[in-house]
């Protein structure tokens, strides 16, 4: 039978150890010793649980952050009464405690205690081989991280080689000028001033802020018996866990270093996989069954009383177990997934627990695919992360390169300074898209993530040469057209070659977390999309609905272009009419498609808002075409696009300005909508489109399109015999229209904030060139964040509660969104809810993480409710 044991403690040391157990911040750990989480950290709260379900745990103490702060300052405690908790010839490793993880800490000293005395002994017990290797490891950590000797000194010493340890005791004499200390009173001393000093220096207090940790974090230590895994029988150490750290999948993994192979106590020795058989050599189910037995029933435990899949720390000494720590398994967005859902379906955690568990930006990892973590990286430079997920492709540098290459089947990366919508082809081609210009709302971000396209923007630090078709990296390597280079989005990265990828992974466990979050949220989420794919994927995702769908893309595709020119270049309105009859039945079959993916869920289509020169050629060779196509003069072609050229497109002739000036566009466009809502309807339950005014800044804009609109309603009403319902609105951009929100609701079903531009007119700054001062901005707290990238809540939040209050209060059944980039945001979705909006819209792929986002959000107040 198996024997598990504890470290020895005599009634003496017990004894002795008895006034610890009250000490406020120096505690023994014991079942019901006063240990809690945000006092002695995370790993000293987890190893009392360990005590607590008697499992074979080594005698532990435990240090408070207040302890340690005083360390810090030089006030330390009882360091007797430490050491007279454990043996008297036990070694002690001490270990950082903070009360969270991922925040980090100092590195853990192991072998505190060893001397010259102890050398002597250990060589009779385990050899002095392994001895001497234990004590040499101790002095170089201890002049490393306590002393703070260079660690150069050591560089040439070779740990196998005879009079190894006594040289190294005399280098540390001789730069500390002092001899090394044999108390381990003295050793336990410097080590924990060490550790409590490193934790509270500024780089360490800079690196655990940027992992979310708050700048008073506080650290515990641990100081543990040490189990030395060395003797007769089978002897070594190793950790295990239930579950595969990258697929979240069960099976028994870890590693195991077995020292009664032959193997000195340097750590060298067999490395087994817990499996029946490993061909490089015994595993530990061959070399001890009953100590393997044990651990994975031990492992089993943890995870059922822990709620936590949990990677167990041993040592197994003569075939006794000895459980030396218990952390959270280390896993990949995908098994922390899958682990949440397995631990609820188990009974173990609440579903809604399991929600909560899985961060909404790992998501995004799952959803695109991503370089593996352990692939080398050759970075030729860094830009915005604008659109998540890897690539790899192809240099190009023009839309139409990149369709001659899709049309090849090769992938590509499509280069440009920066894009504008005539390159809408090119990146439905390309794999992935990297521009020199351009901020988070840039042209490339929005299109990268409504595509779910790769997209880094803003890679200034790299020179675009695009006339040569090359790209100067920031190390100097000149890369040509054809050179193969990956785009991380996640990563802001521009790298060389073709890295090892990891695939998108939509499980089955992915669908039951999104069920369980859909059955929490309580504000409704919809999608920004453009095309039928684009709304495919939004159903895909179950979007209810689409938010945003940007009609002038449309526009751009080959066959329409040419008649959208020609219609600019029409002198009359029934001129321009009569061109636009062409693409009625276009912009119909476009609406038709839309309405059937959606299956009766709401279709919110935006009219025309760009200014109509984007349309234009602008290089002669162009306007030679376009004079050719529309059998004009070249002069006249040229003439007319510099008539329509315009200071400041962005506040120019644009959105409603066009529907009230050229209103034929609408027109054709609300007809287009009508006739498909007709056709559409047919086929499935009655539809009822949701048609949205761009850029409005008056209610007098409102009330001259919507006295247009409701007349081509009545006249297809008529002509076809048939009645129909649709909802009319207003795209709140301007500070203008959040202000008079008042006004404008009461001619409008909705009110639908797009944050884009919102932010642009609040801050009267360009997303596409704020890329190039943002990060300065940030750097020196002139913004808290990028406003493109979380939604300014003390500004343009400001303005969305004014519309919101005013809305409301002139008509209280108005439907209020957001369908800007900020949809998707985790904390801009959290401002929405909180201020009453009803639904935000976001690119189709952040969908899944705008829906577990409002799902966090309502159990999270409802806890707070409770």
């Amino acid at each position: 039978m198996l024997r598990i044991t504890f470290p020895c403690r005599s009634a003496e040391t017990v004894q002795k150890a008895a006034p610890l157990q009250t000490h406020p911040h120096t505690t023994l750990i014991t079942a019901d010793a006063p240990v809690a989480t945000f006092t002695h950290g995370g790993r000293a709260k987890c190893l009392q649980r360990l005590v607590r379900l008697d499992l074979p745990v080594p005698t532990t103490v435990a240090l408070s952050f207040s302890a340690v702060h005083e360390i810090a300052n030089g006030h330390l405690p009882d360091i007797a009464s430490i050491v007279a908790c454990f043996a008297e010839d036990a070694l002690m490793c001490v270990r950082p405690s903070s009360e969270d993880p991922d925040w980090g800490g100092p590195g853990a000293i192991l072998n505190v205690g060893m001397n010259d005395a102890r050398l002597a002994e250990l060589s009779a017990t385990m050899g002095a081989e392994a001895a001497t290797a234990l004590y040499l490891r101790f002095v170089q950590a201890y002049a490393l991280h306590v002393a703070r000797l260079d660690p150069d000194i050591f560089e040439d010493i070779q740990s196998d080689c005879p009079g190894a340890l006594g040289t190294a005791l005399e280098l540390y004499e001789s730069e500390a000028e002092e001899p090394f200390p044999q108390s381990m009173a003295e050793q336990l001393a410097g080590v924990l001033r060490s550790m409590a000093r490193a934790w509270e220096g500024t780089t360490a207090r800079l690196l655990r802020q940027a992992k979310g940790a708050p700048p008073d974090a506080g650290l515990g230590l641990v100081v543990q018996q040490m189990i030395p895994g060395l003797g007769k029988g089978e002897c070594g150490s190793g950790v295990l866990q239930l579950v595969d750290p990258m697929t979240g999948l069960p099976q028994i993994t870890g590693r195991y270093l077995s020292q009664s192979q032959g193997r000195d106590a340097l750590g060298a020795g067999v490395e087994a996989l817990y499996l029946e058989e490993d061909p490089r050599g015994p595993s530990l189910a061959e070399l001890a069954p009953e100590a393997f037995a044990r651990l994975k029933f031990i492992a089993a435990l943890m995870r059922a009383k822990l709620r936590e899949e949990m990677q167990v720390e041993f040592v197994v000494q003569g075939g006794d177990v000895h459980i030396l720590d218990g952390v959270r398994v280390p896993r990949s967005a995908r098994a922390t997934v899958r682990i949440a859902v397995g631990l609820a379906q188990d009974g173990i955690i609440p579903a809604q627990e399991a929600v909560m568990r899985v961060e909404p930006n790992m998501l995004n990892e799952l959803l695109h695919r991503q370089i593996a973590p352990d692939a080398v990286r050759d970075v030729l430079g860094t830009g915005i992360a604008a659109s998540p997920g890897a690539a790899t492709g192809r240099l190009v540098f023009s839309s139409a390169q990149a369709q001659a290459s899709a049309a090849r089947g090769e992938a590509c990366v499509l280069v440009r300074r920066e894009t504008s919508p005539e390159d809408i082809r090119g990146m439905h081609a390309a794999a992935a898209v990297l521009t020199e210009r351009g901020g988070m709302t840039s042209h490339a971000a929005v299109i990268g993530r409504g595509l779910g396209l790769p997209c880094v923007v803003g890679a200034s630090g790299m020179r675009f040469r695009t006339g040569k078709q090359q790209i100067i990296a920031e190390d100097g390597r000149v890369l040509n057209a054809g050179d193969l280079v990956t785009v991380d989005g996640s990563s802001g990265q521009v790298l060389a070659g073709e890295p090892a990828m990891l695939e998108a992974t939509l499980d089955d466990a992915f669908q039951t977390l999104m069920t369980w979050a859909d059955a929490a949220r309580d504000i409704g989420i919809r999608a920004n999309a453009d095309t039928p794919a684009d709304a495919q994927t939004a159903r895909n995702f179950n979007a209810q609905g689409i938010g945003l769908c940007r009609t002038e893309h449309m526009f751009f595709e080959p066959g329409r272009l040419t008649v959208m020119r020609e219609m600019i270049f029409a002198e009359t309105s029934r001129g321009r009419a009569a061109v636009l009859e062409r693409l009625l039945p276009m912009q119909r079959d476009d609406f038709v498609q839309l309405f059937r993916i959606m299956e009766g869920q709401p279709v919110c289509i935006r009219l025309f808002d760009p200014p109509l020169h984007e349309f234009l050629p602008t290089s002669r060779s162009g306007q030679r075409e376009l004079a050719e196509a529309l059998n004009l003069p070249v002069s006249h072609v040229t003439r007319r696009v510099e008539q329509m050229r315009e200071y400041n497109p962005m506040l120019g002739l644009r959105g409603v300005r066009l529907g009230v000036t050229v209103p034929e566009i609408y027109d054709m466009q609300a007809r287009a909508i009508f006739e498909a809502t007709l056709e559409a309807s047919h086929e499935s339950d009655p539809v009822v489109p949701e048609i949205m005014i761009p850029l409005v800044s008056a209610k007098r804009e409102v009330e001259l399109v919507k006295a247009r609109v409701d007349a081509v309603a009545a006249e297809v009403r008529t002509e076809r015999g048939r009645d129909f319902n649709y909802r009319l609105g207003v795209m709140v951009e301007t500070p203008r229209a959040a202000l008079r929100a008042h006004e404008i609701a009461q001619h409008v079903s909705f009110l639908s904030f797009g944050t884009n531009d919102l932010t642009q007119m609040t801050y009267g700054l360009s997303r596409d060139d704020a890329g190039r001062f943002m990060s300065a901005y940030v750097q020196q707290g002139v913004f808290a964040e990028d406003p493109f990238r979380t939604l300014d809540i003390d500004g343009v939040g400001e303005l969305l509660r004014l519309g919101v209050e005013r809305g409301r209060q002139a008509r209280p059944d108005v439907i209020l969104s957001i369908c800007g980039e900020h949809g998707g945001n985790p904390e801009s979705i959290a401002f929405c809810r909180e201020a009453g909006f009803d639904y935000v819209s976001c690119s189709p792929f952040r969908v899944p993480v705008a829906r577990l986002t409002a799902a966090q959000l309502a159990i999270g107040h409802k806890m707070g409710a409770d």
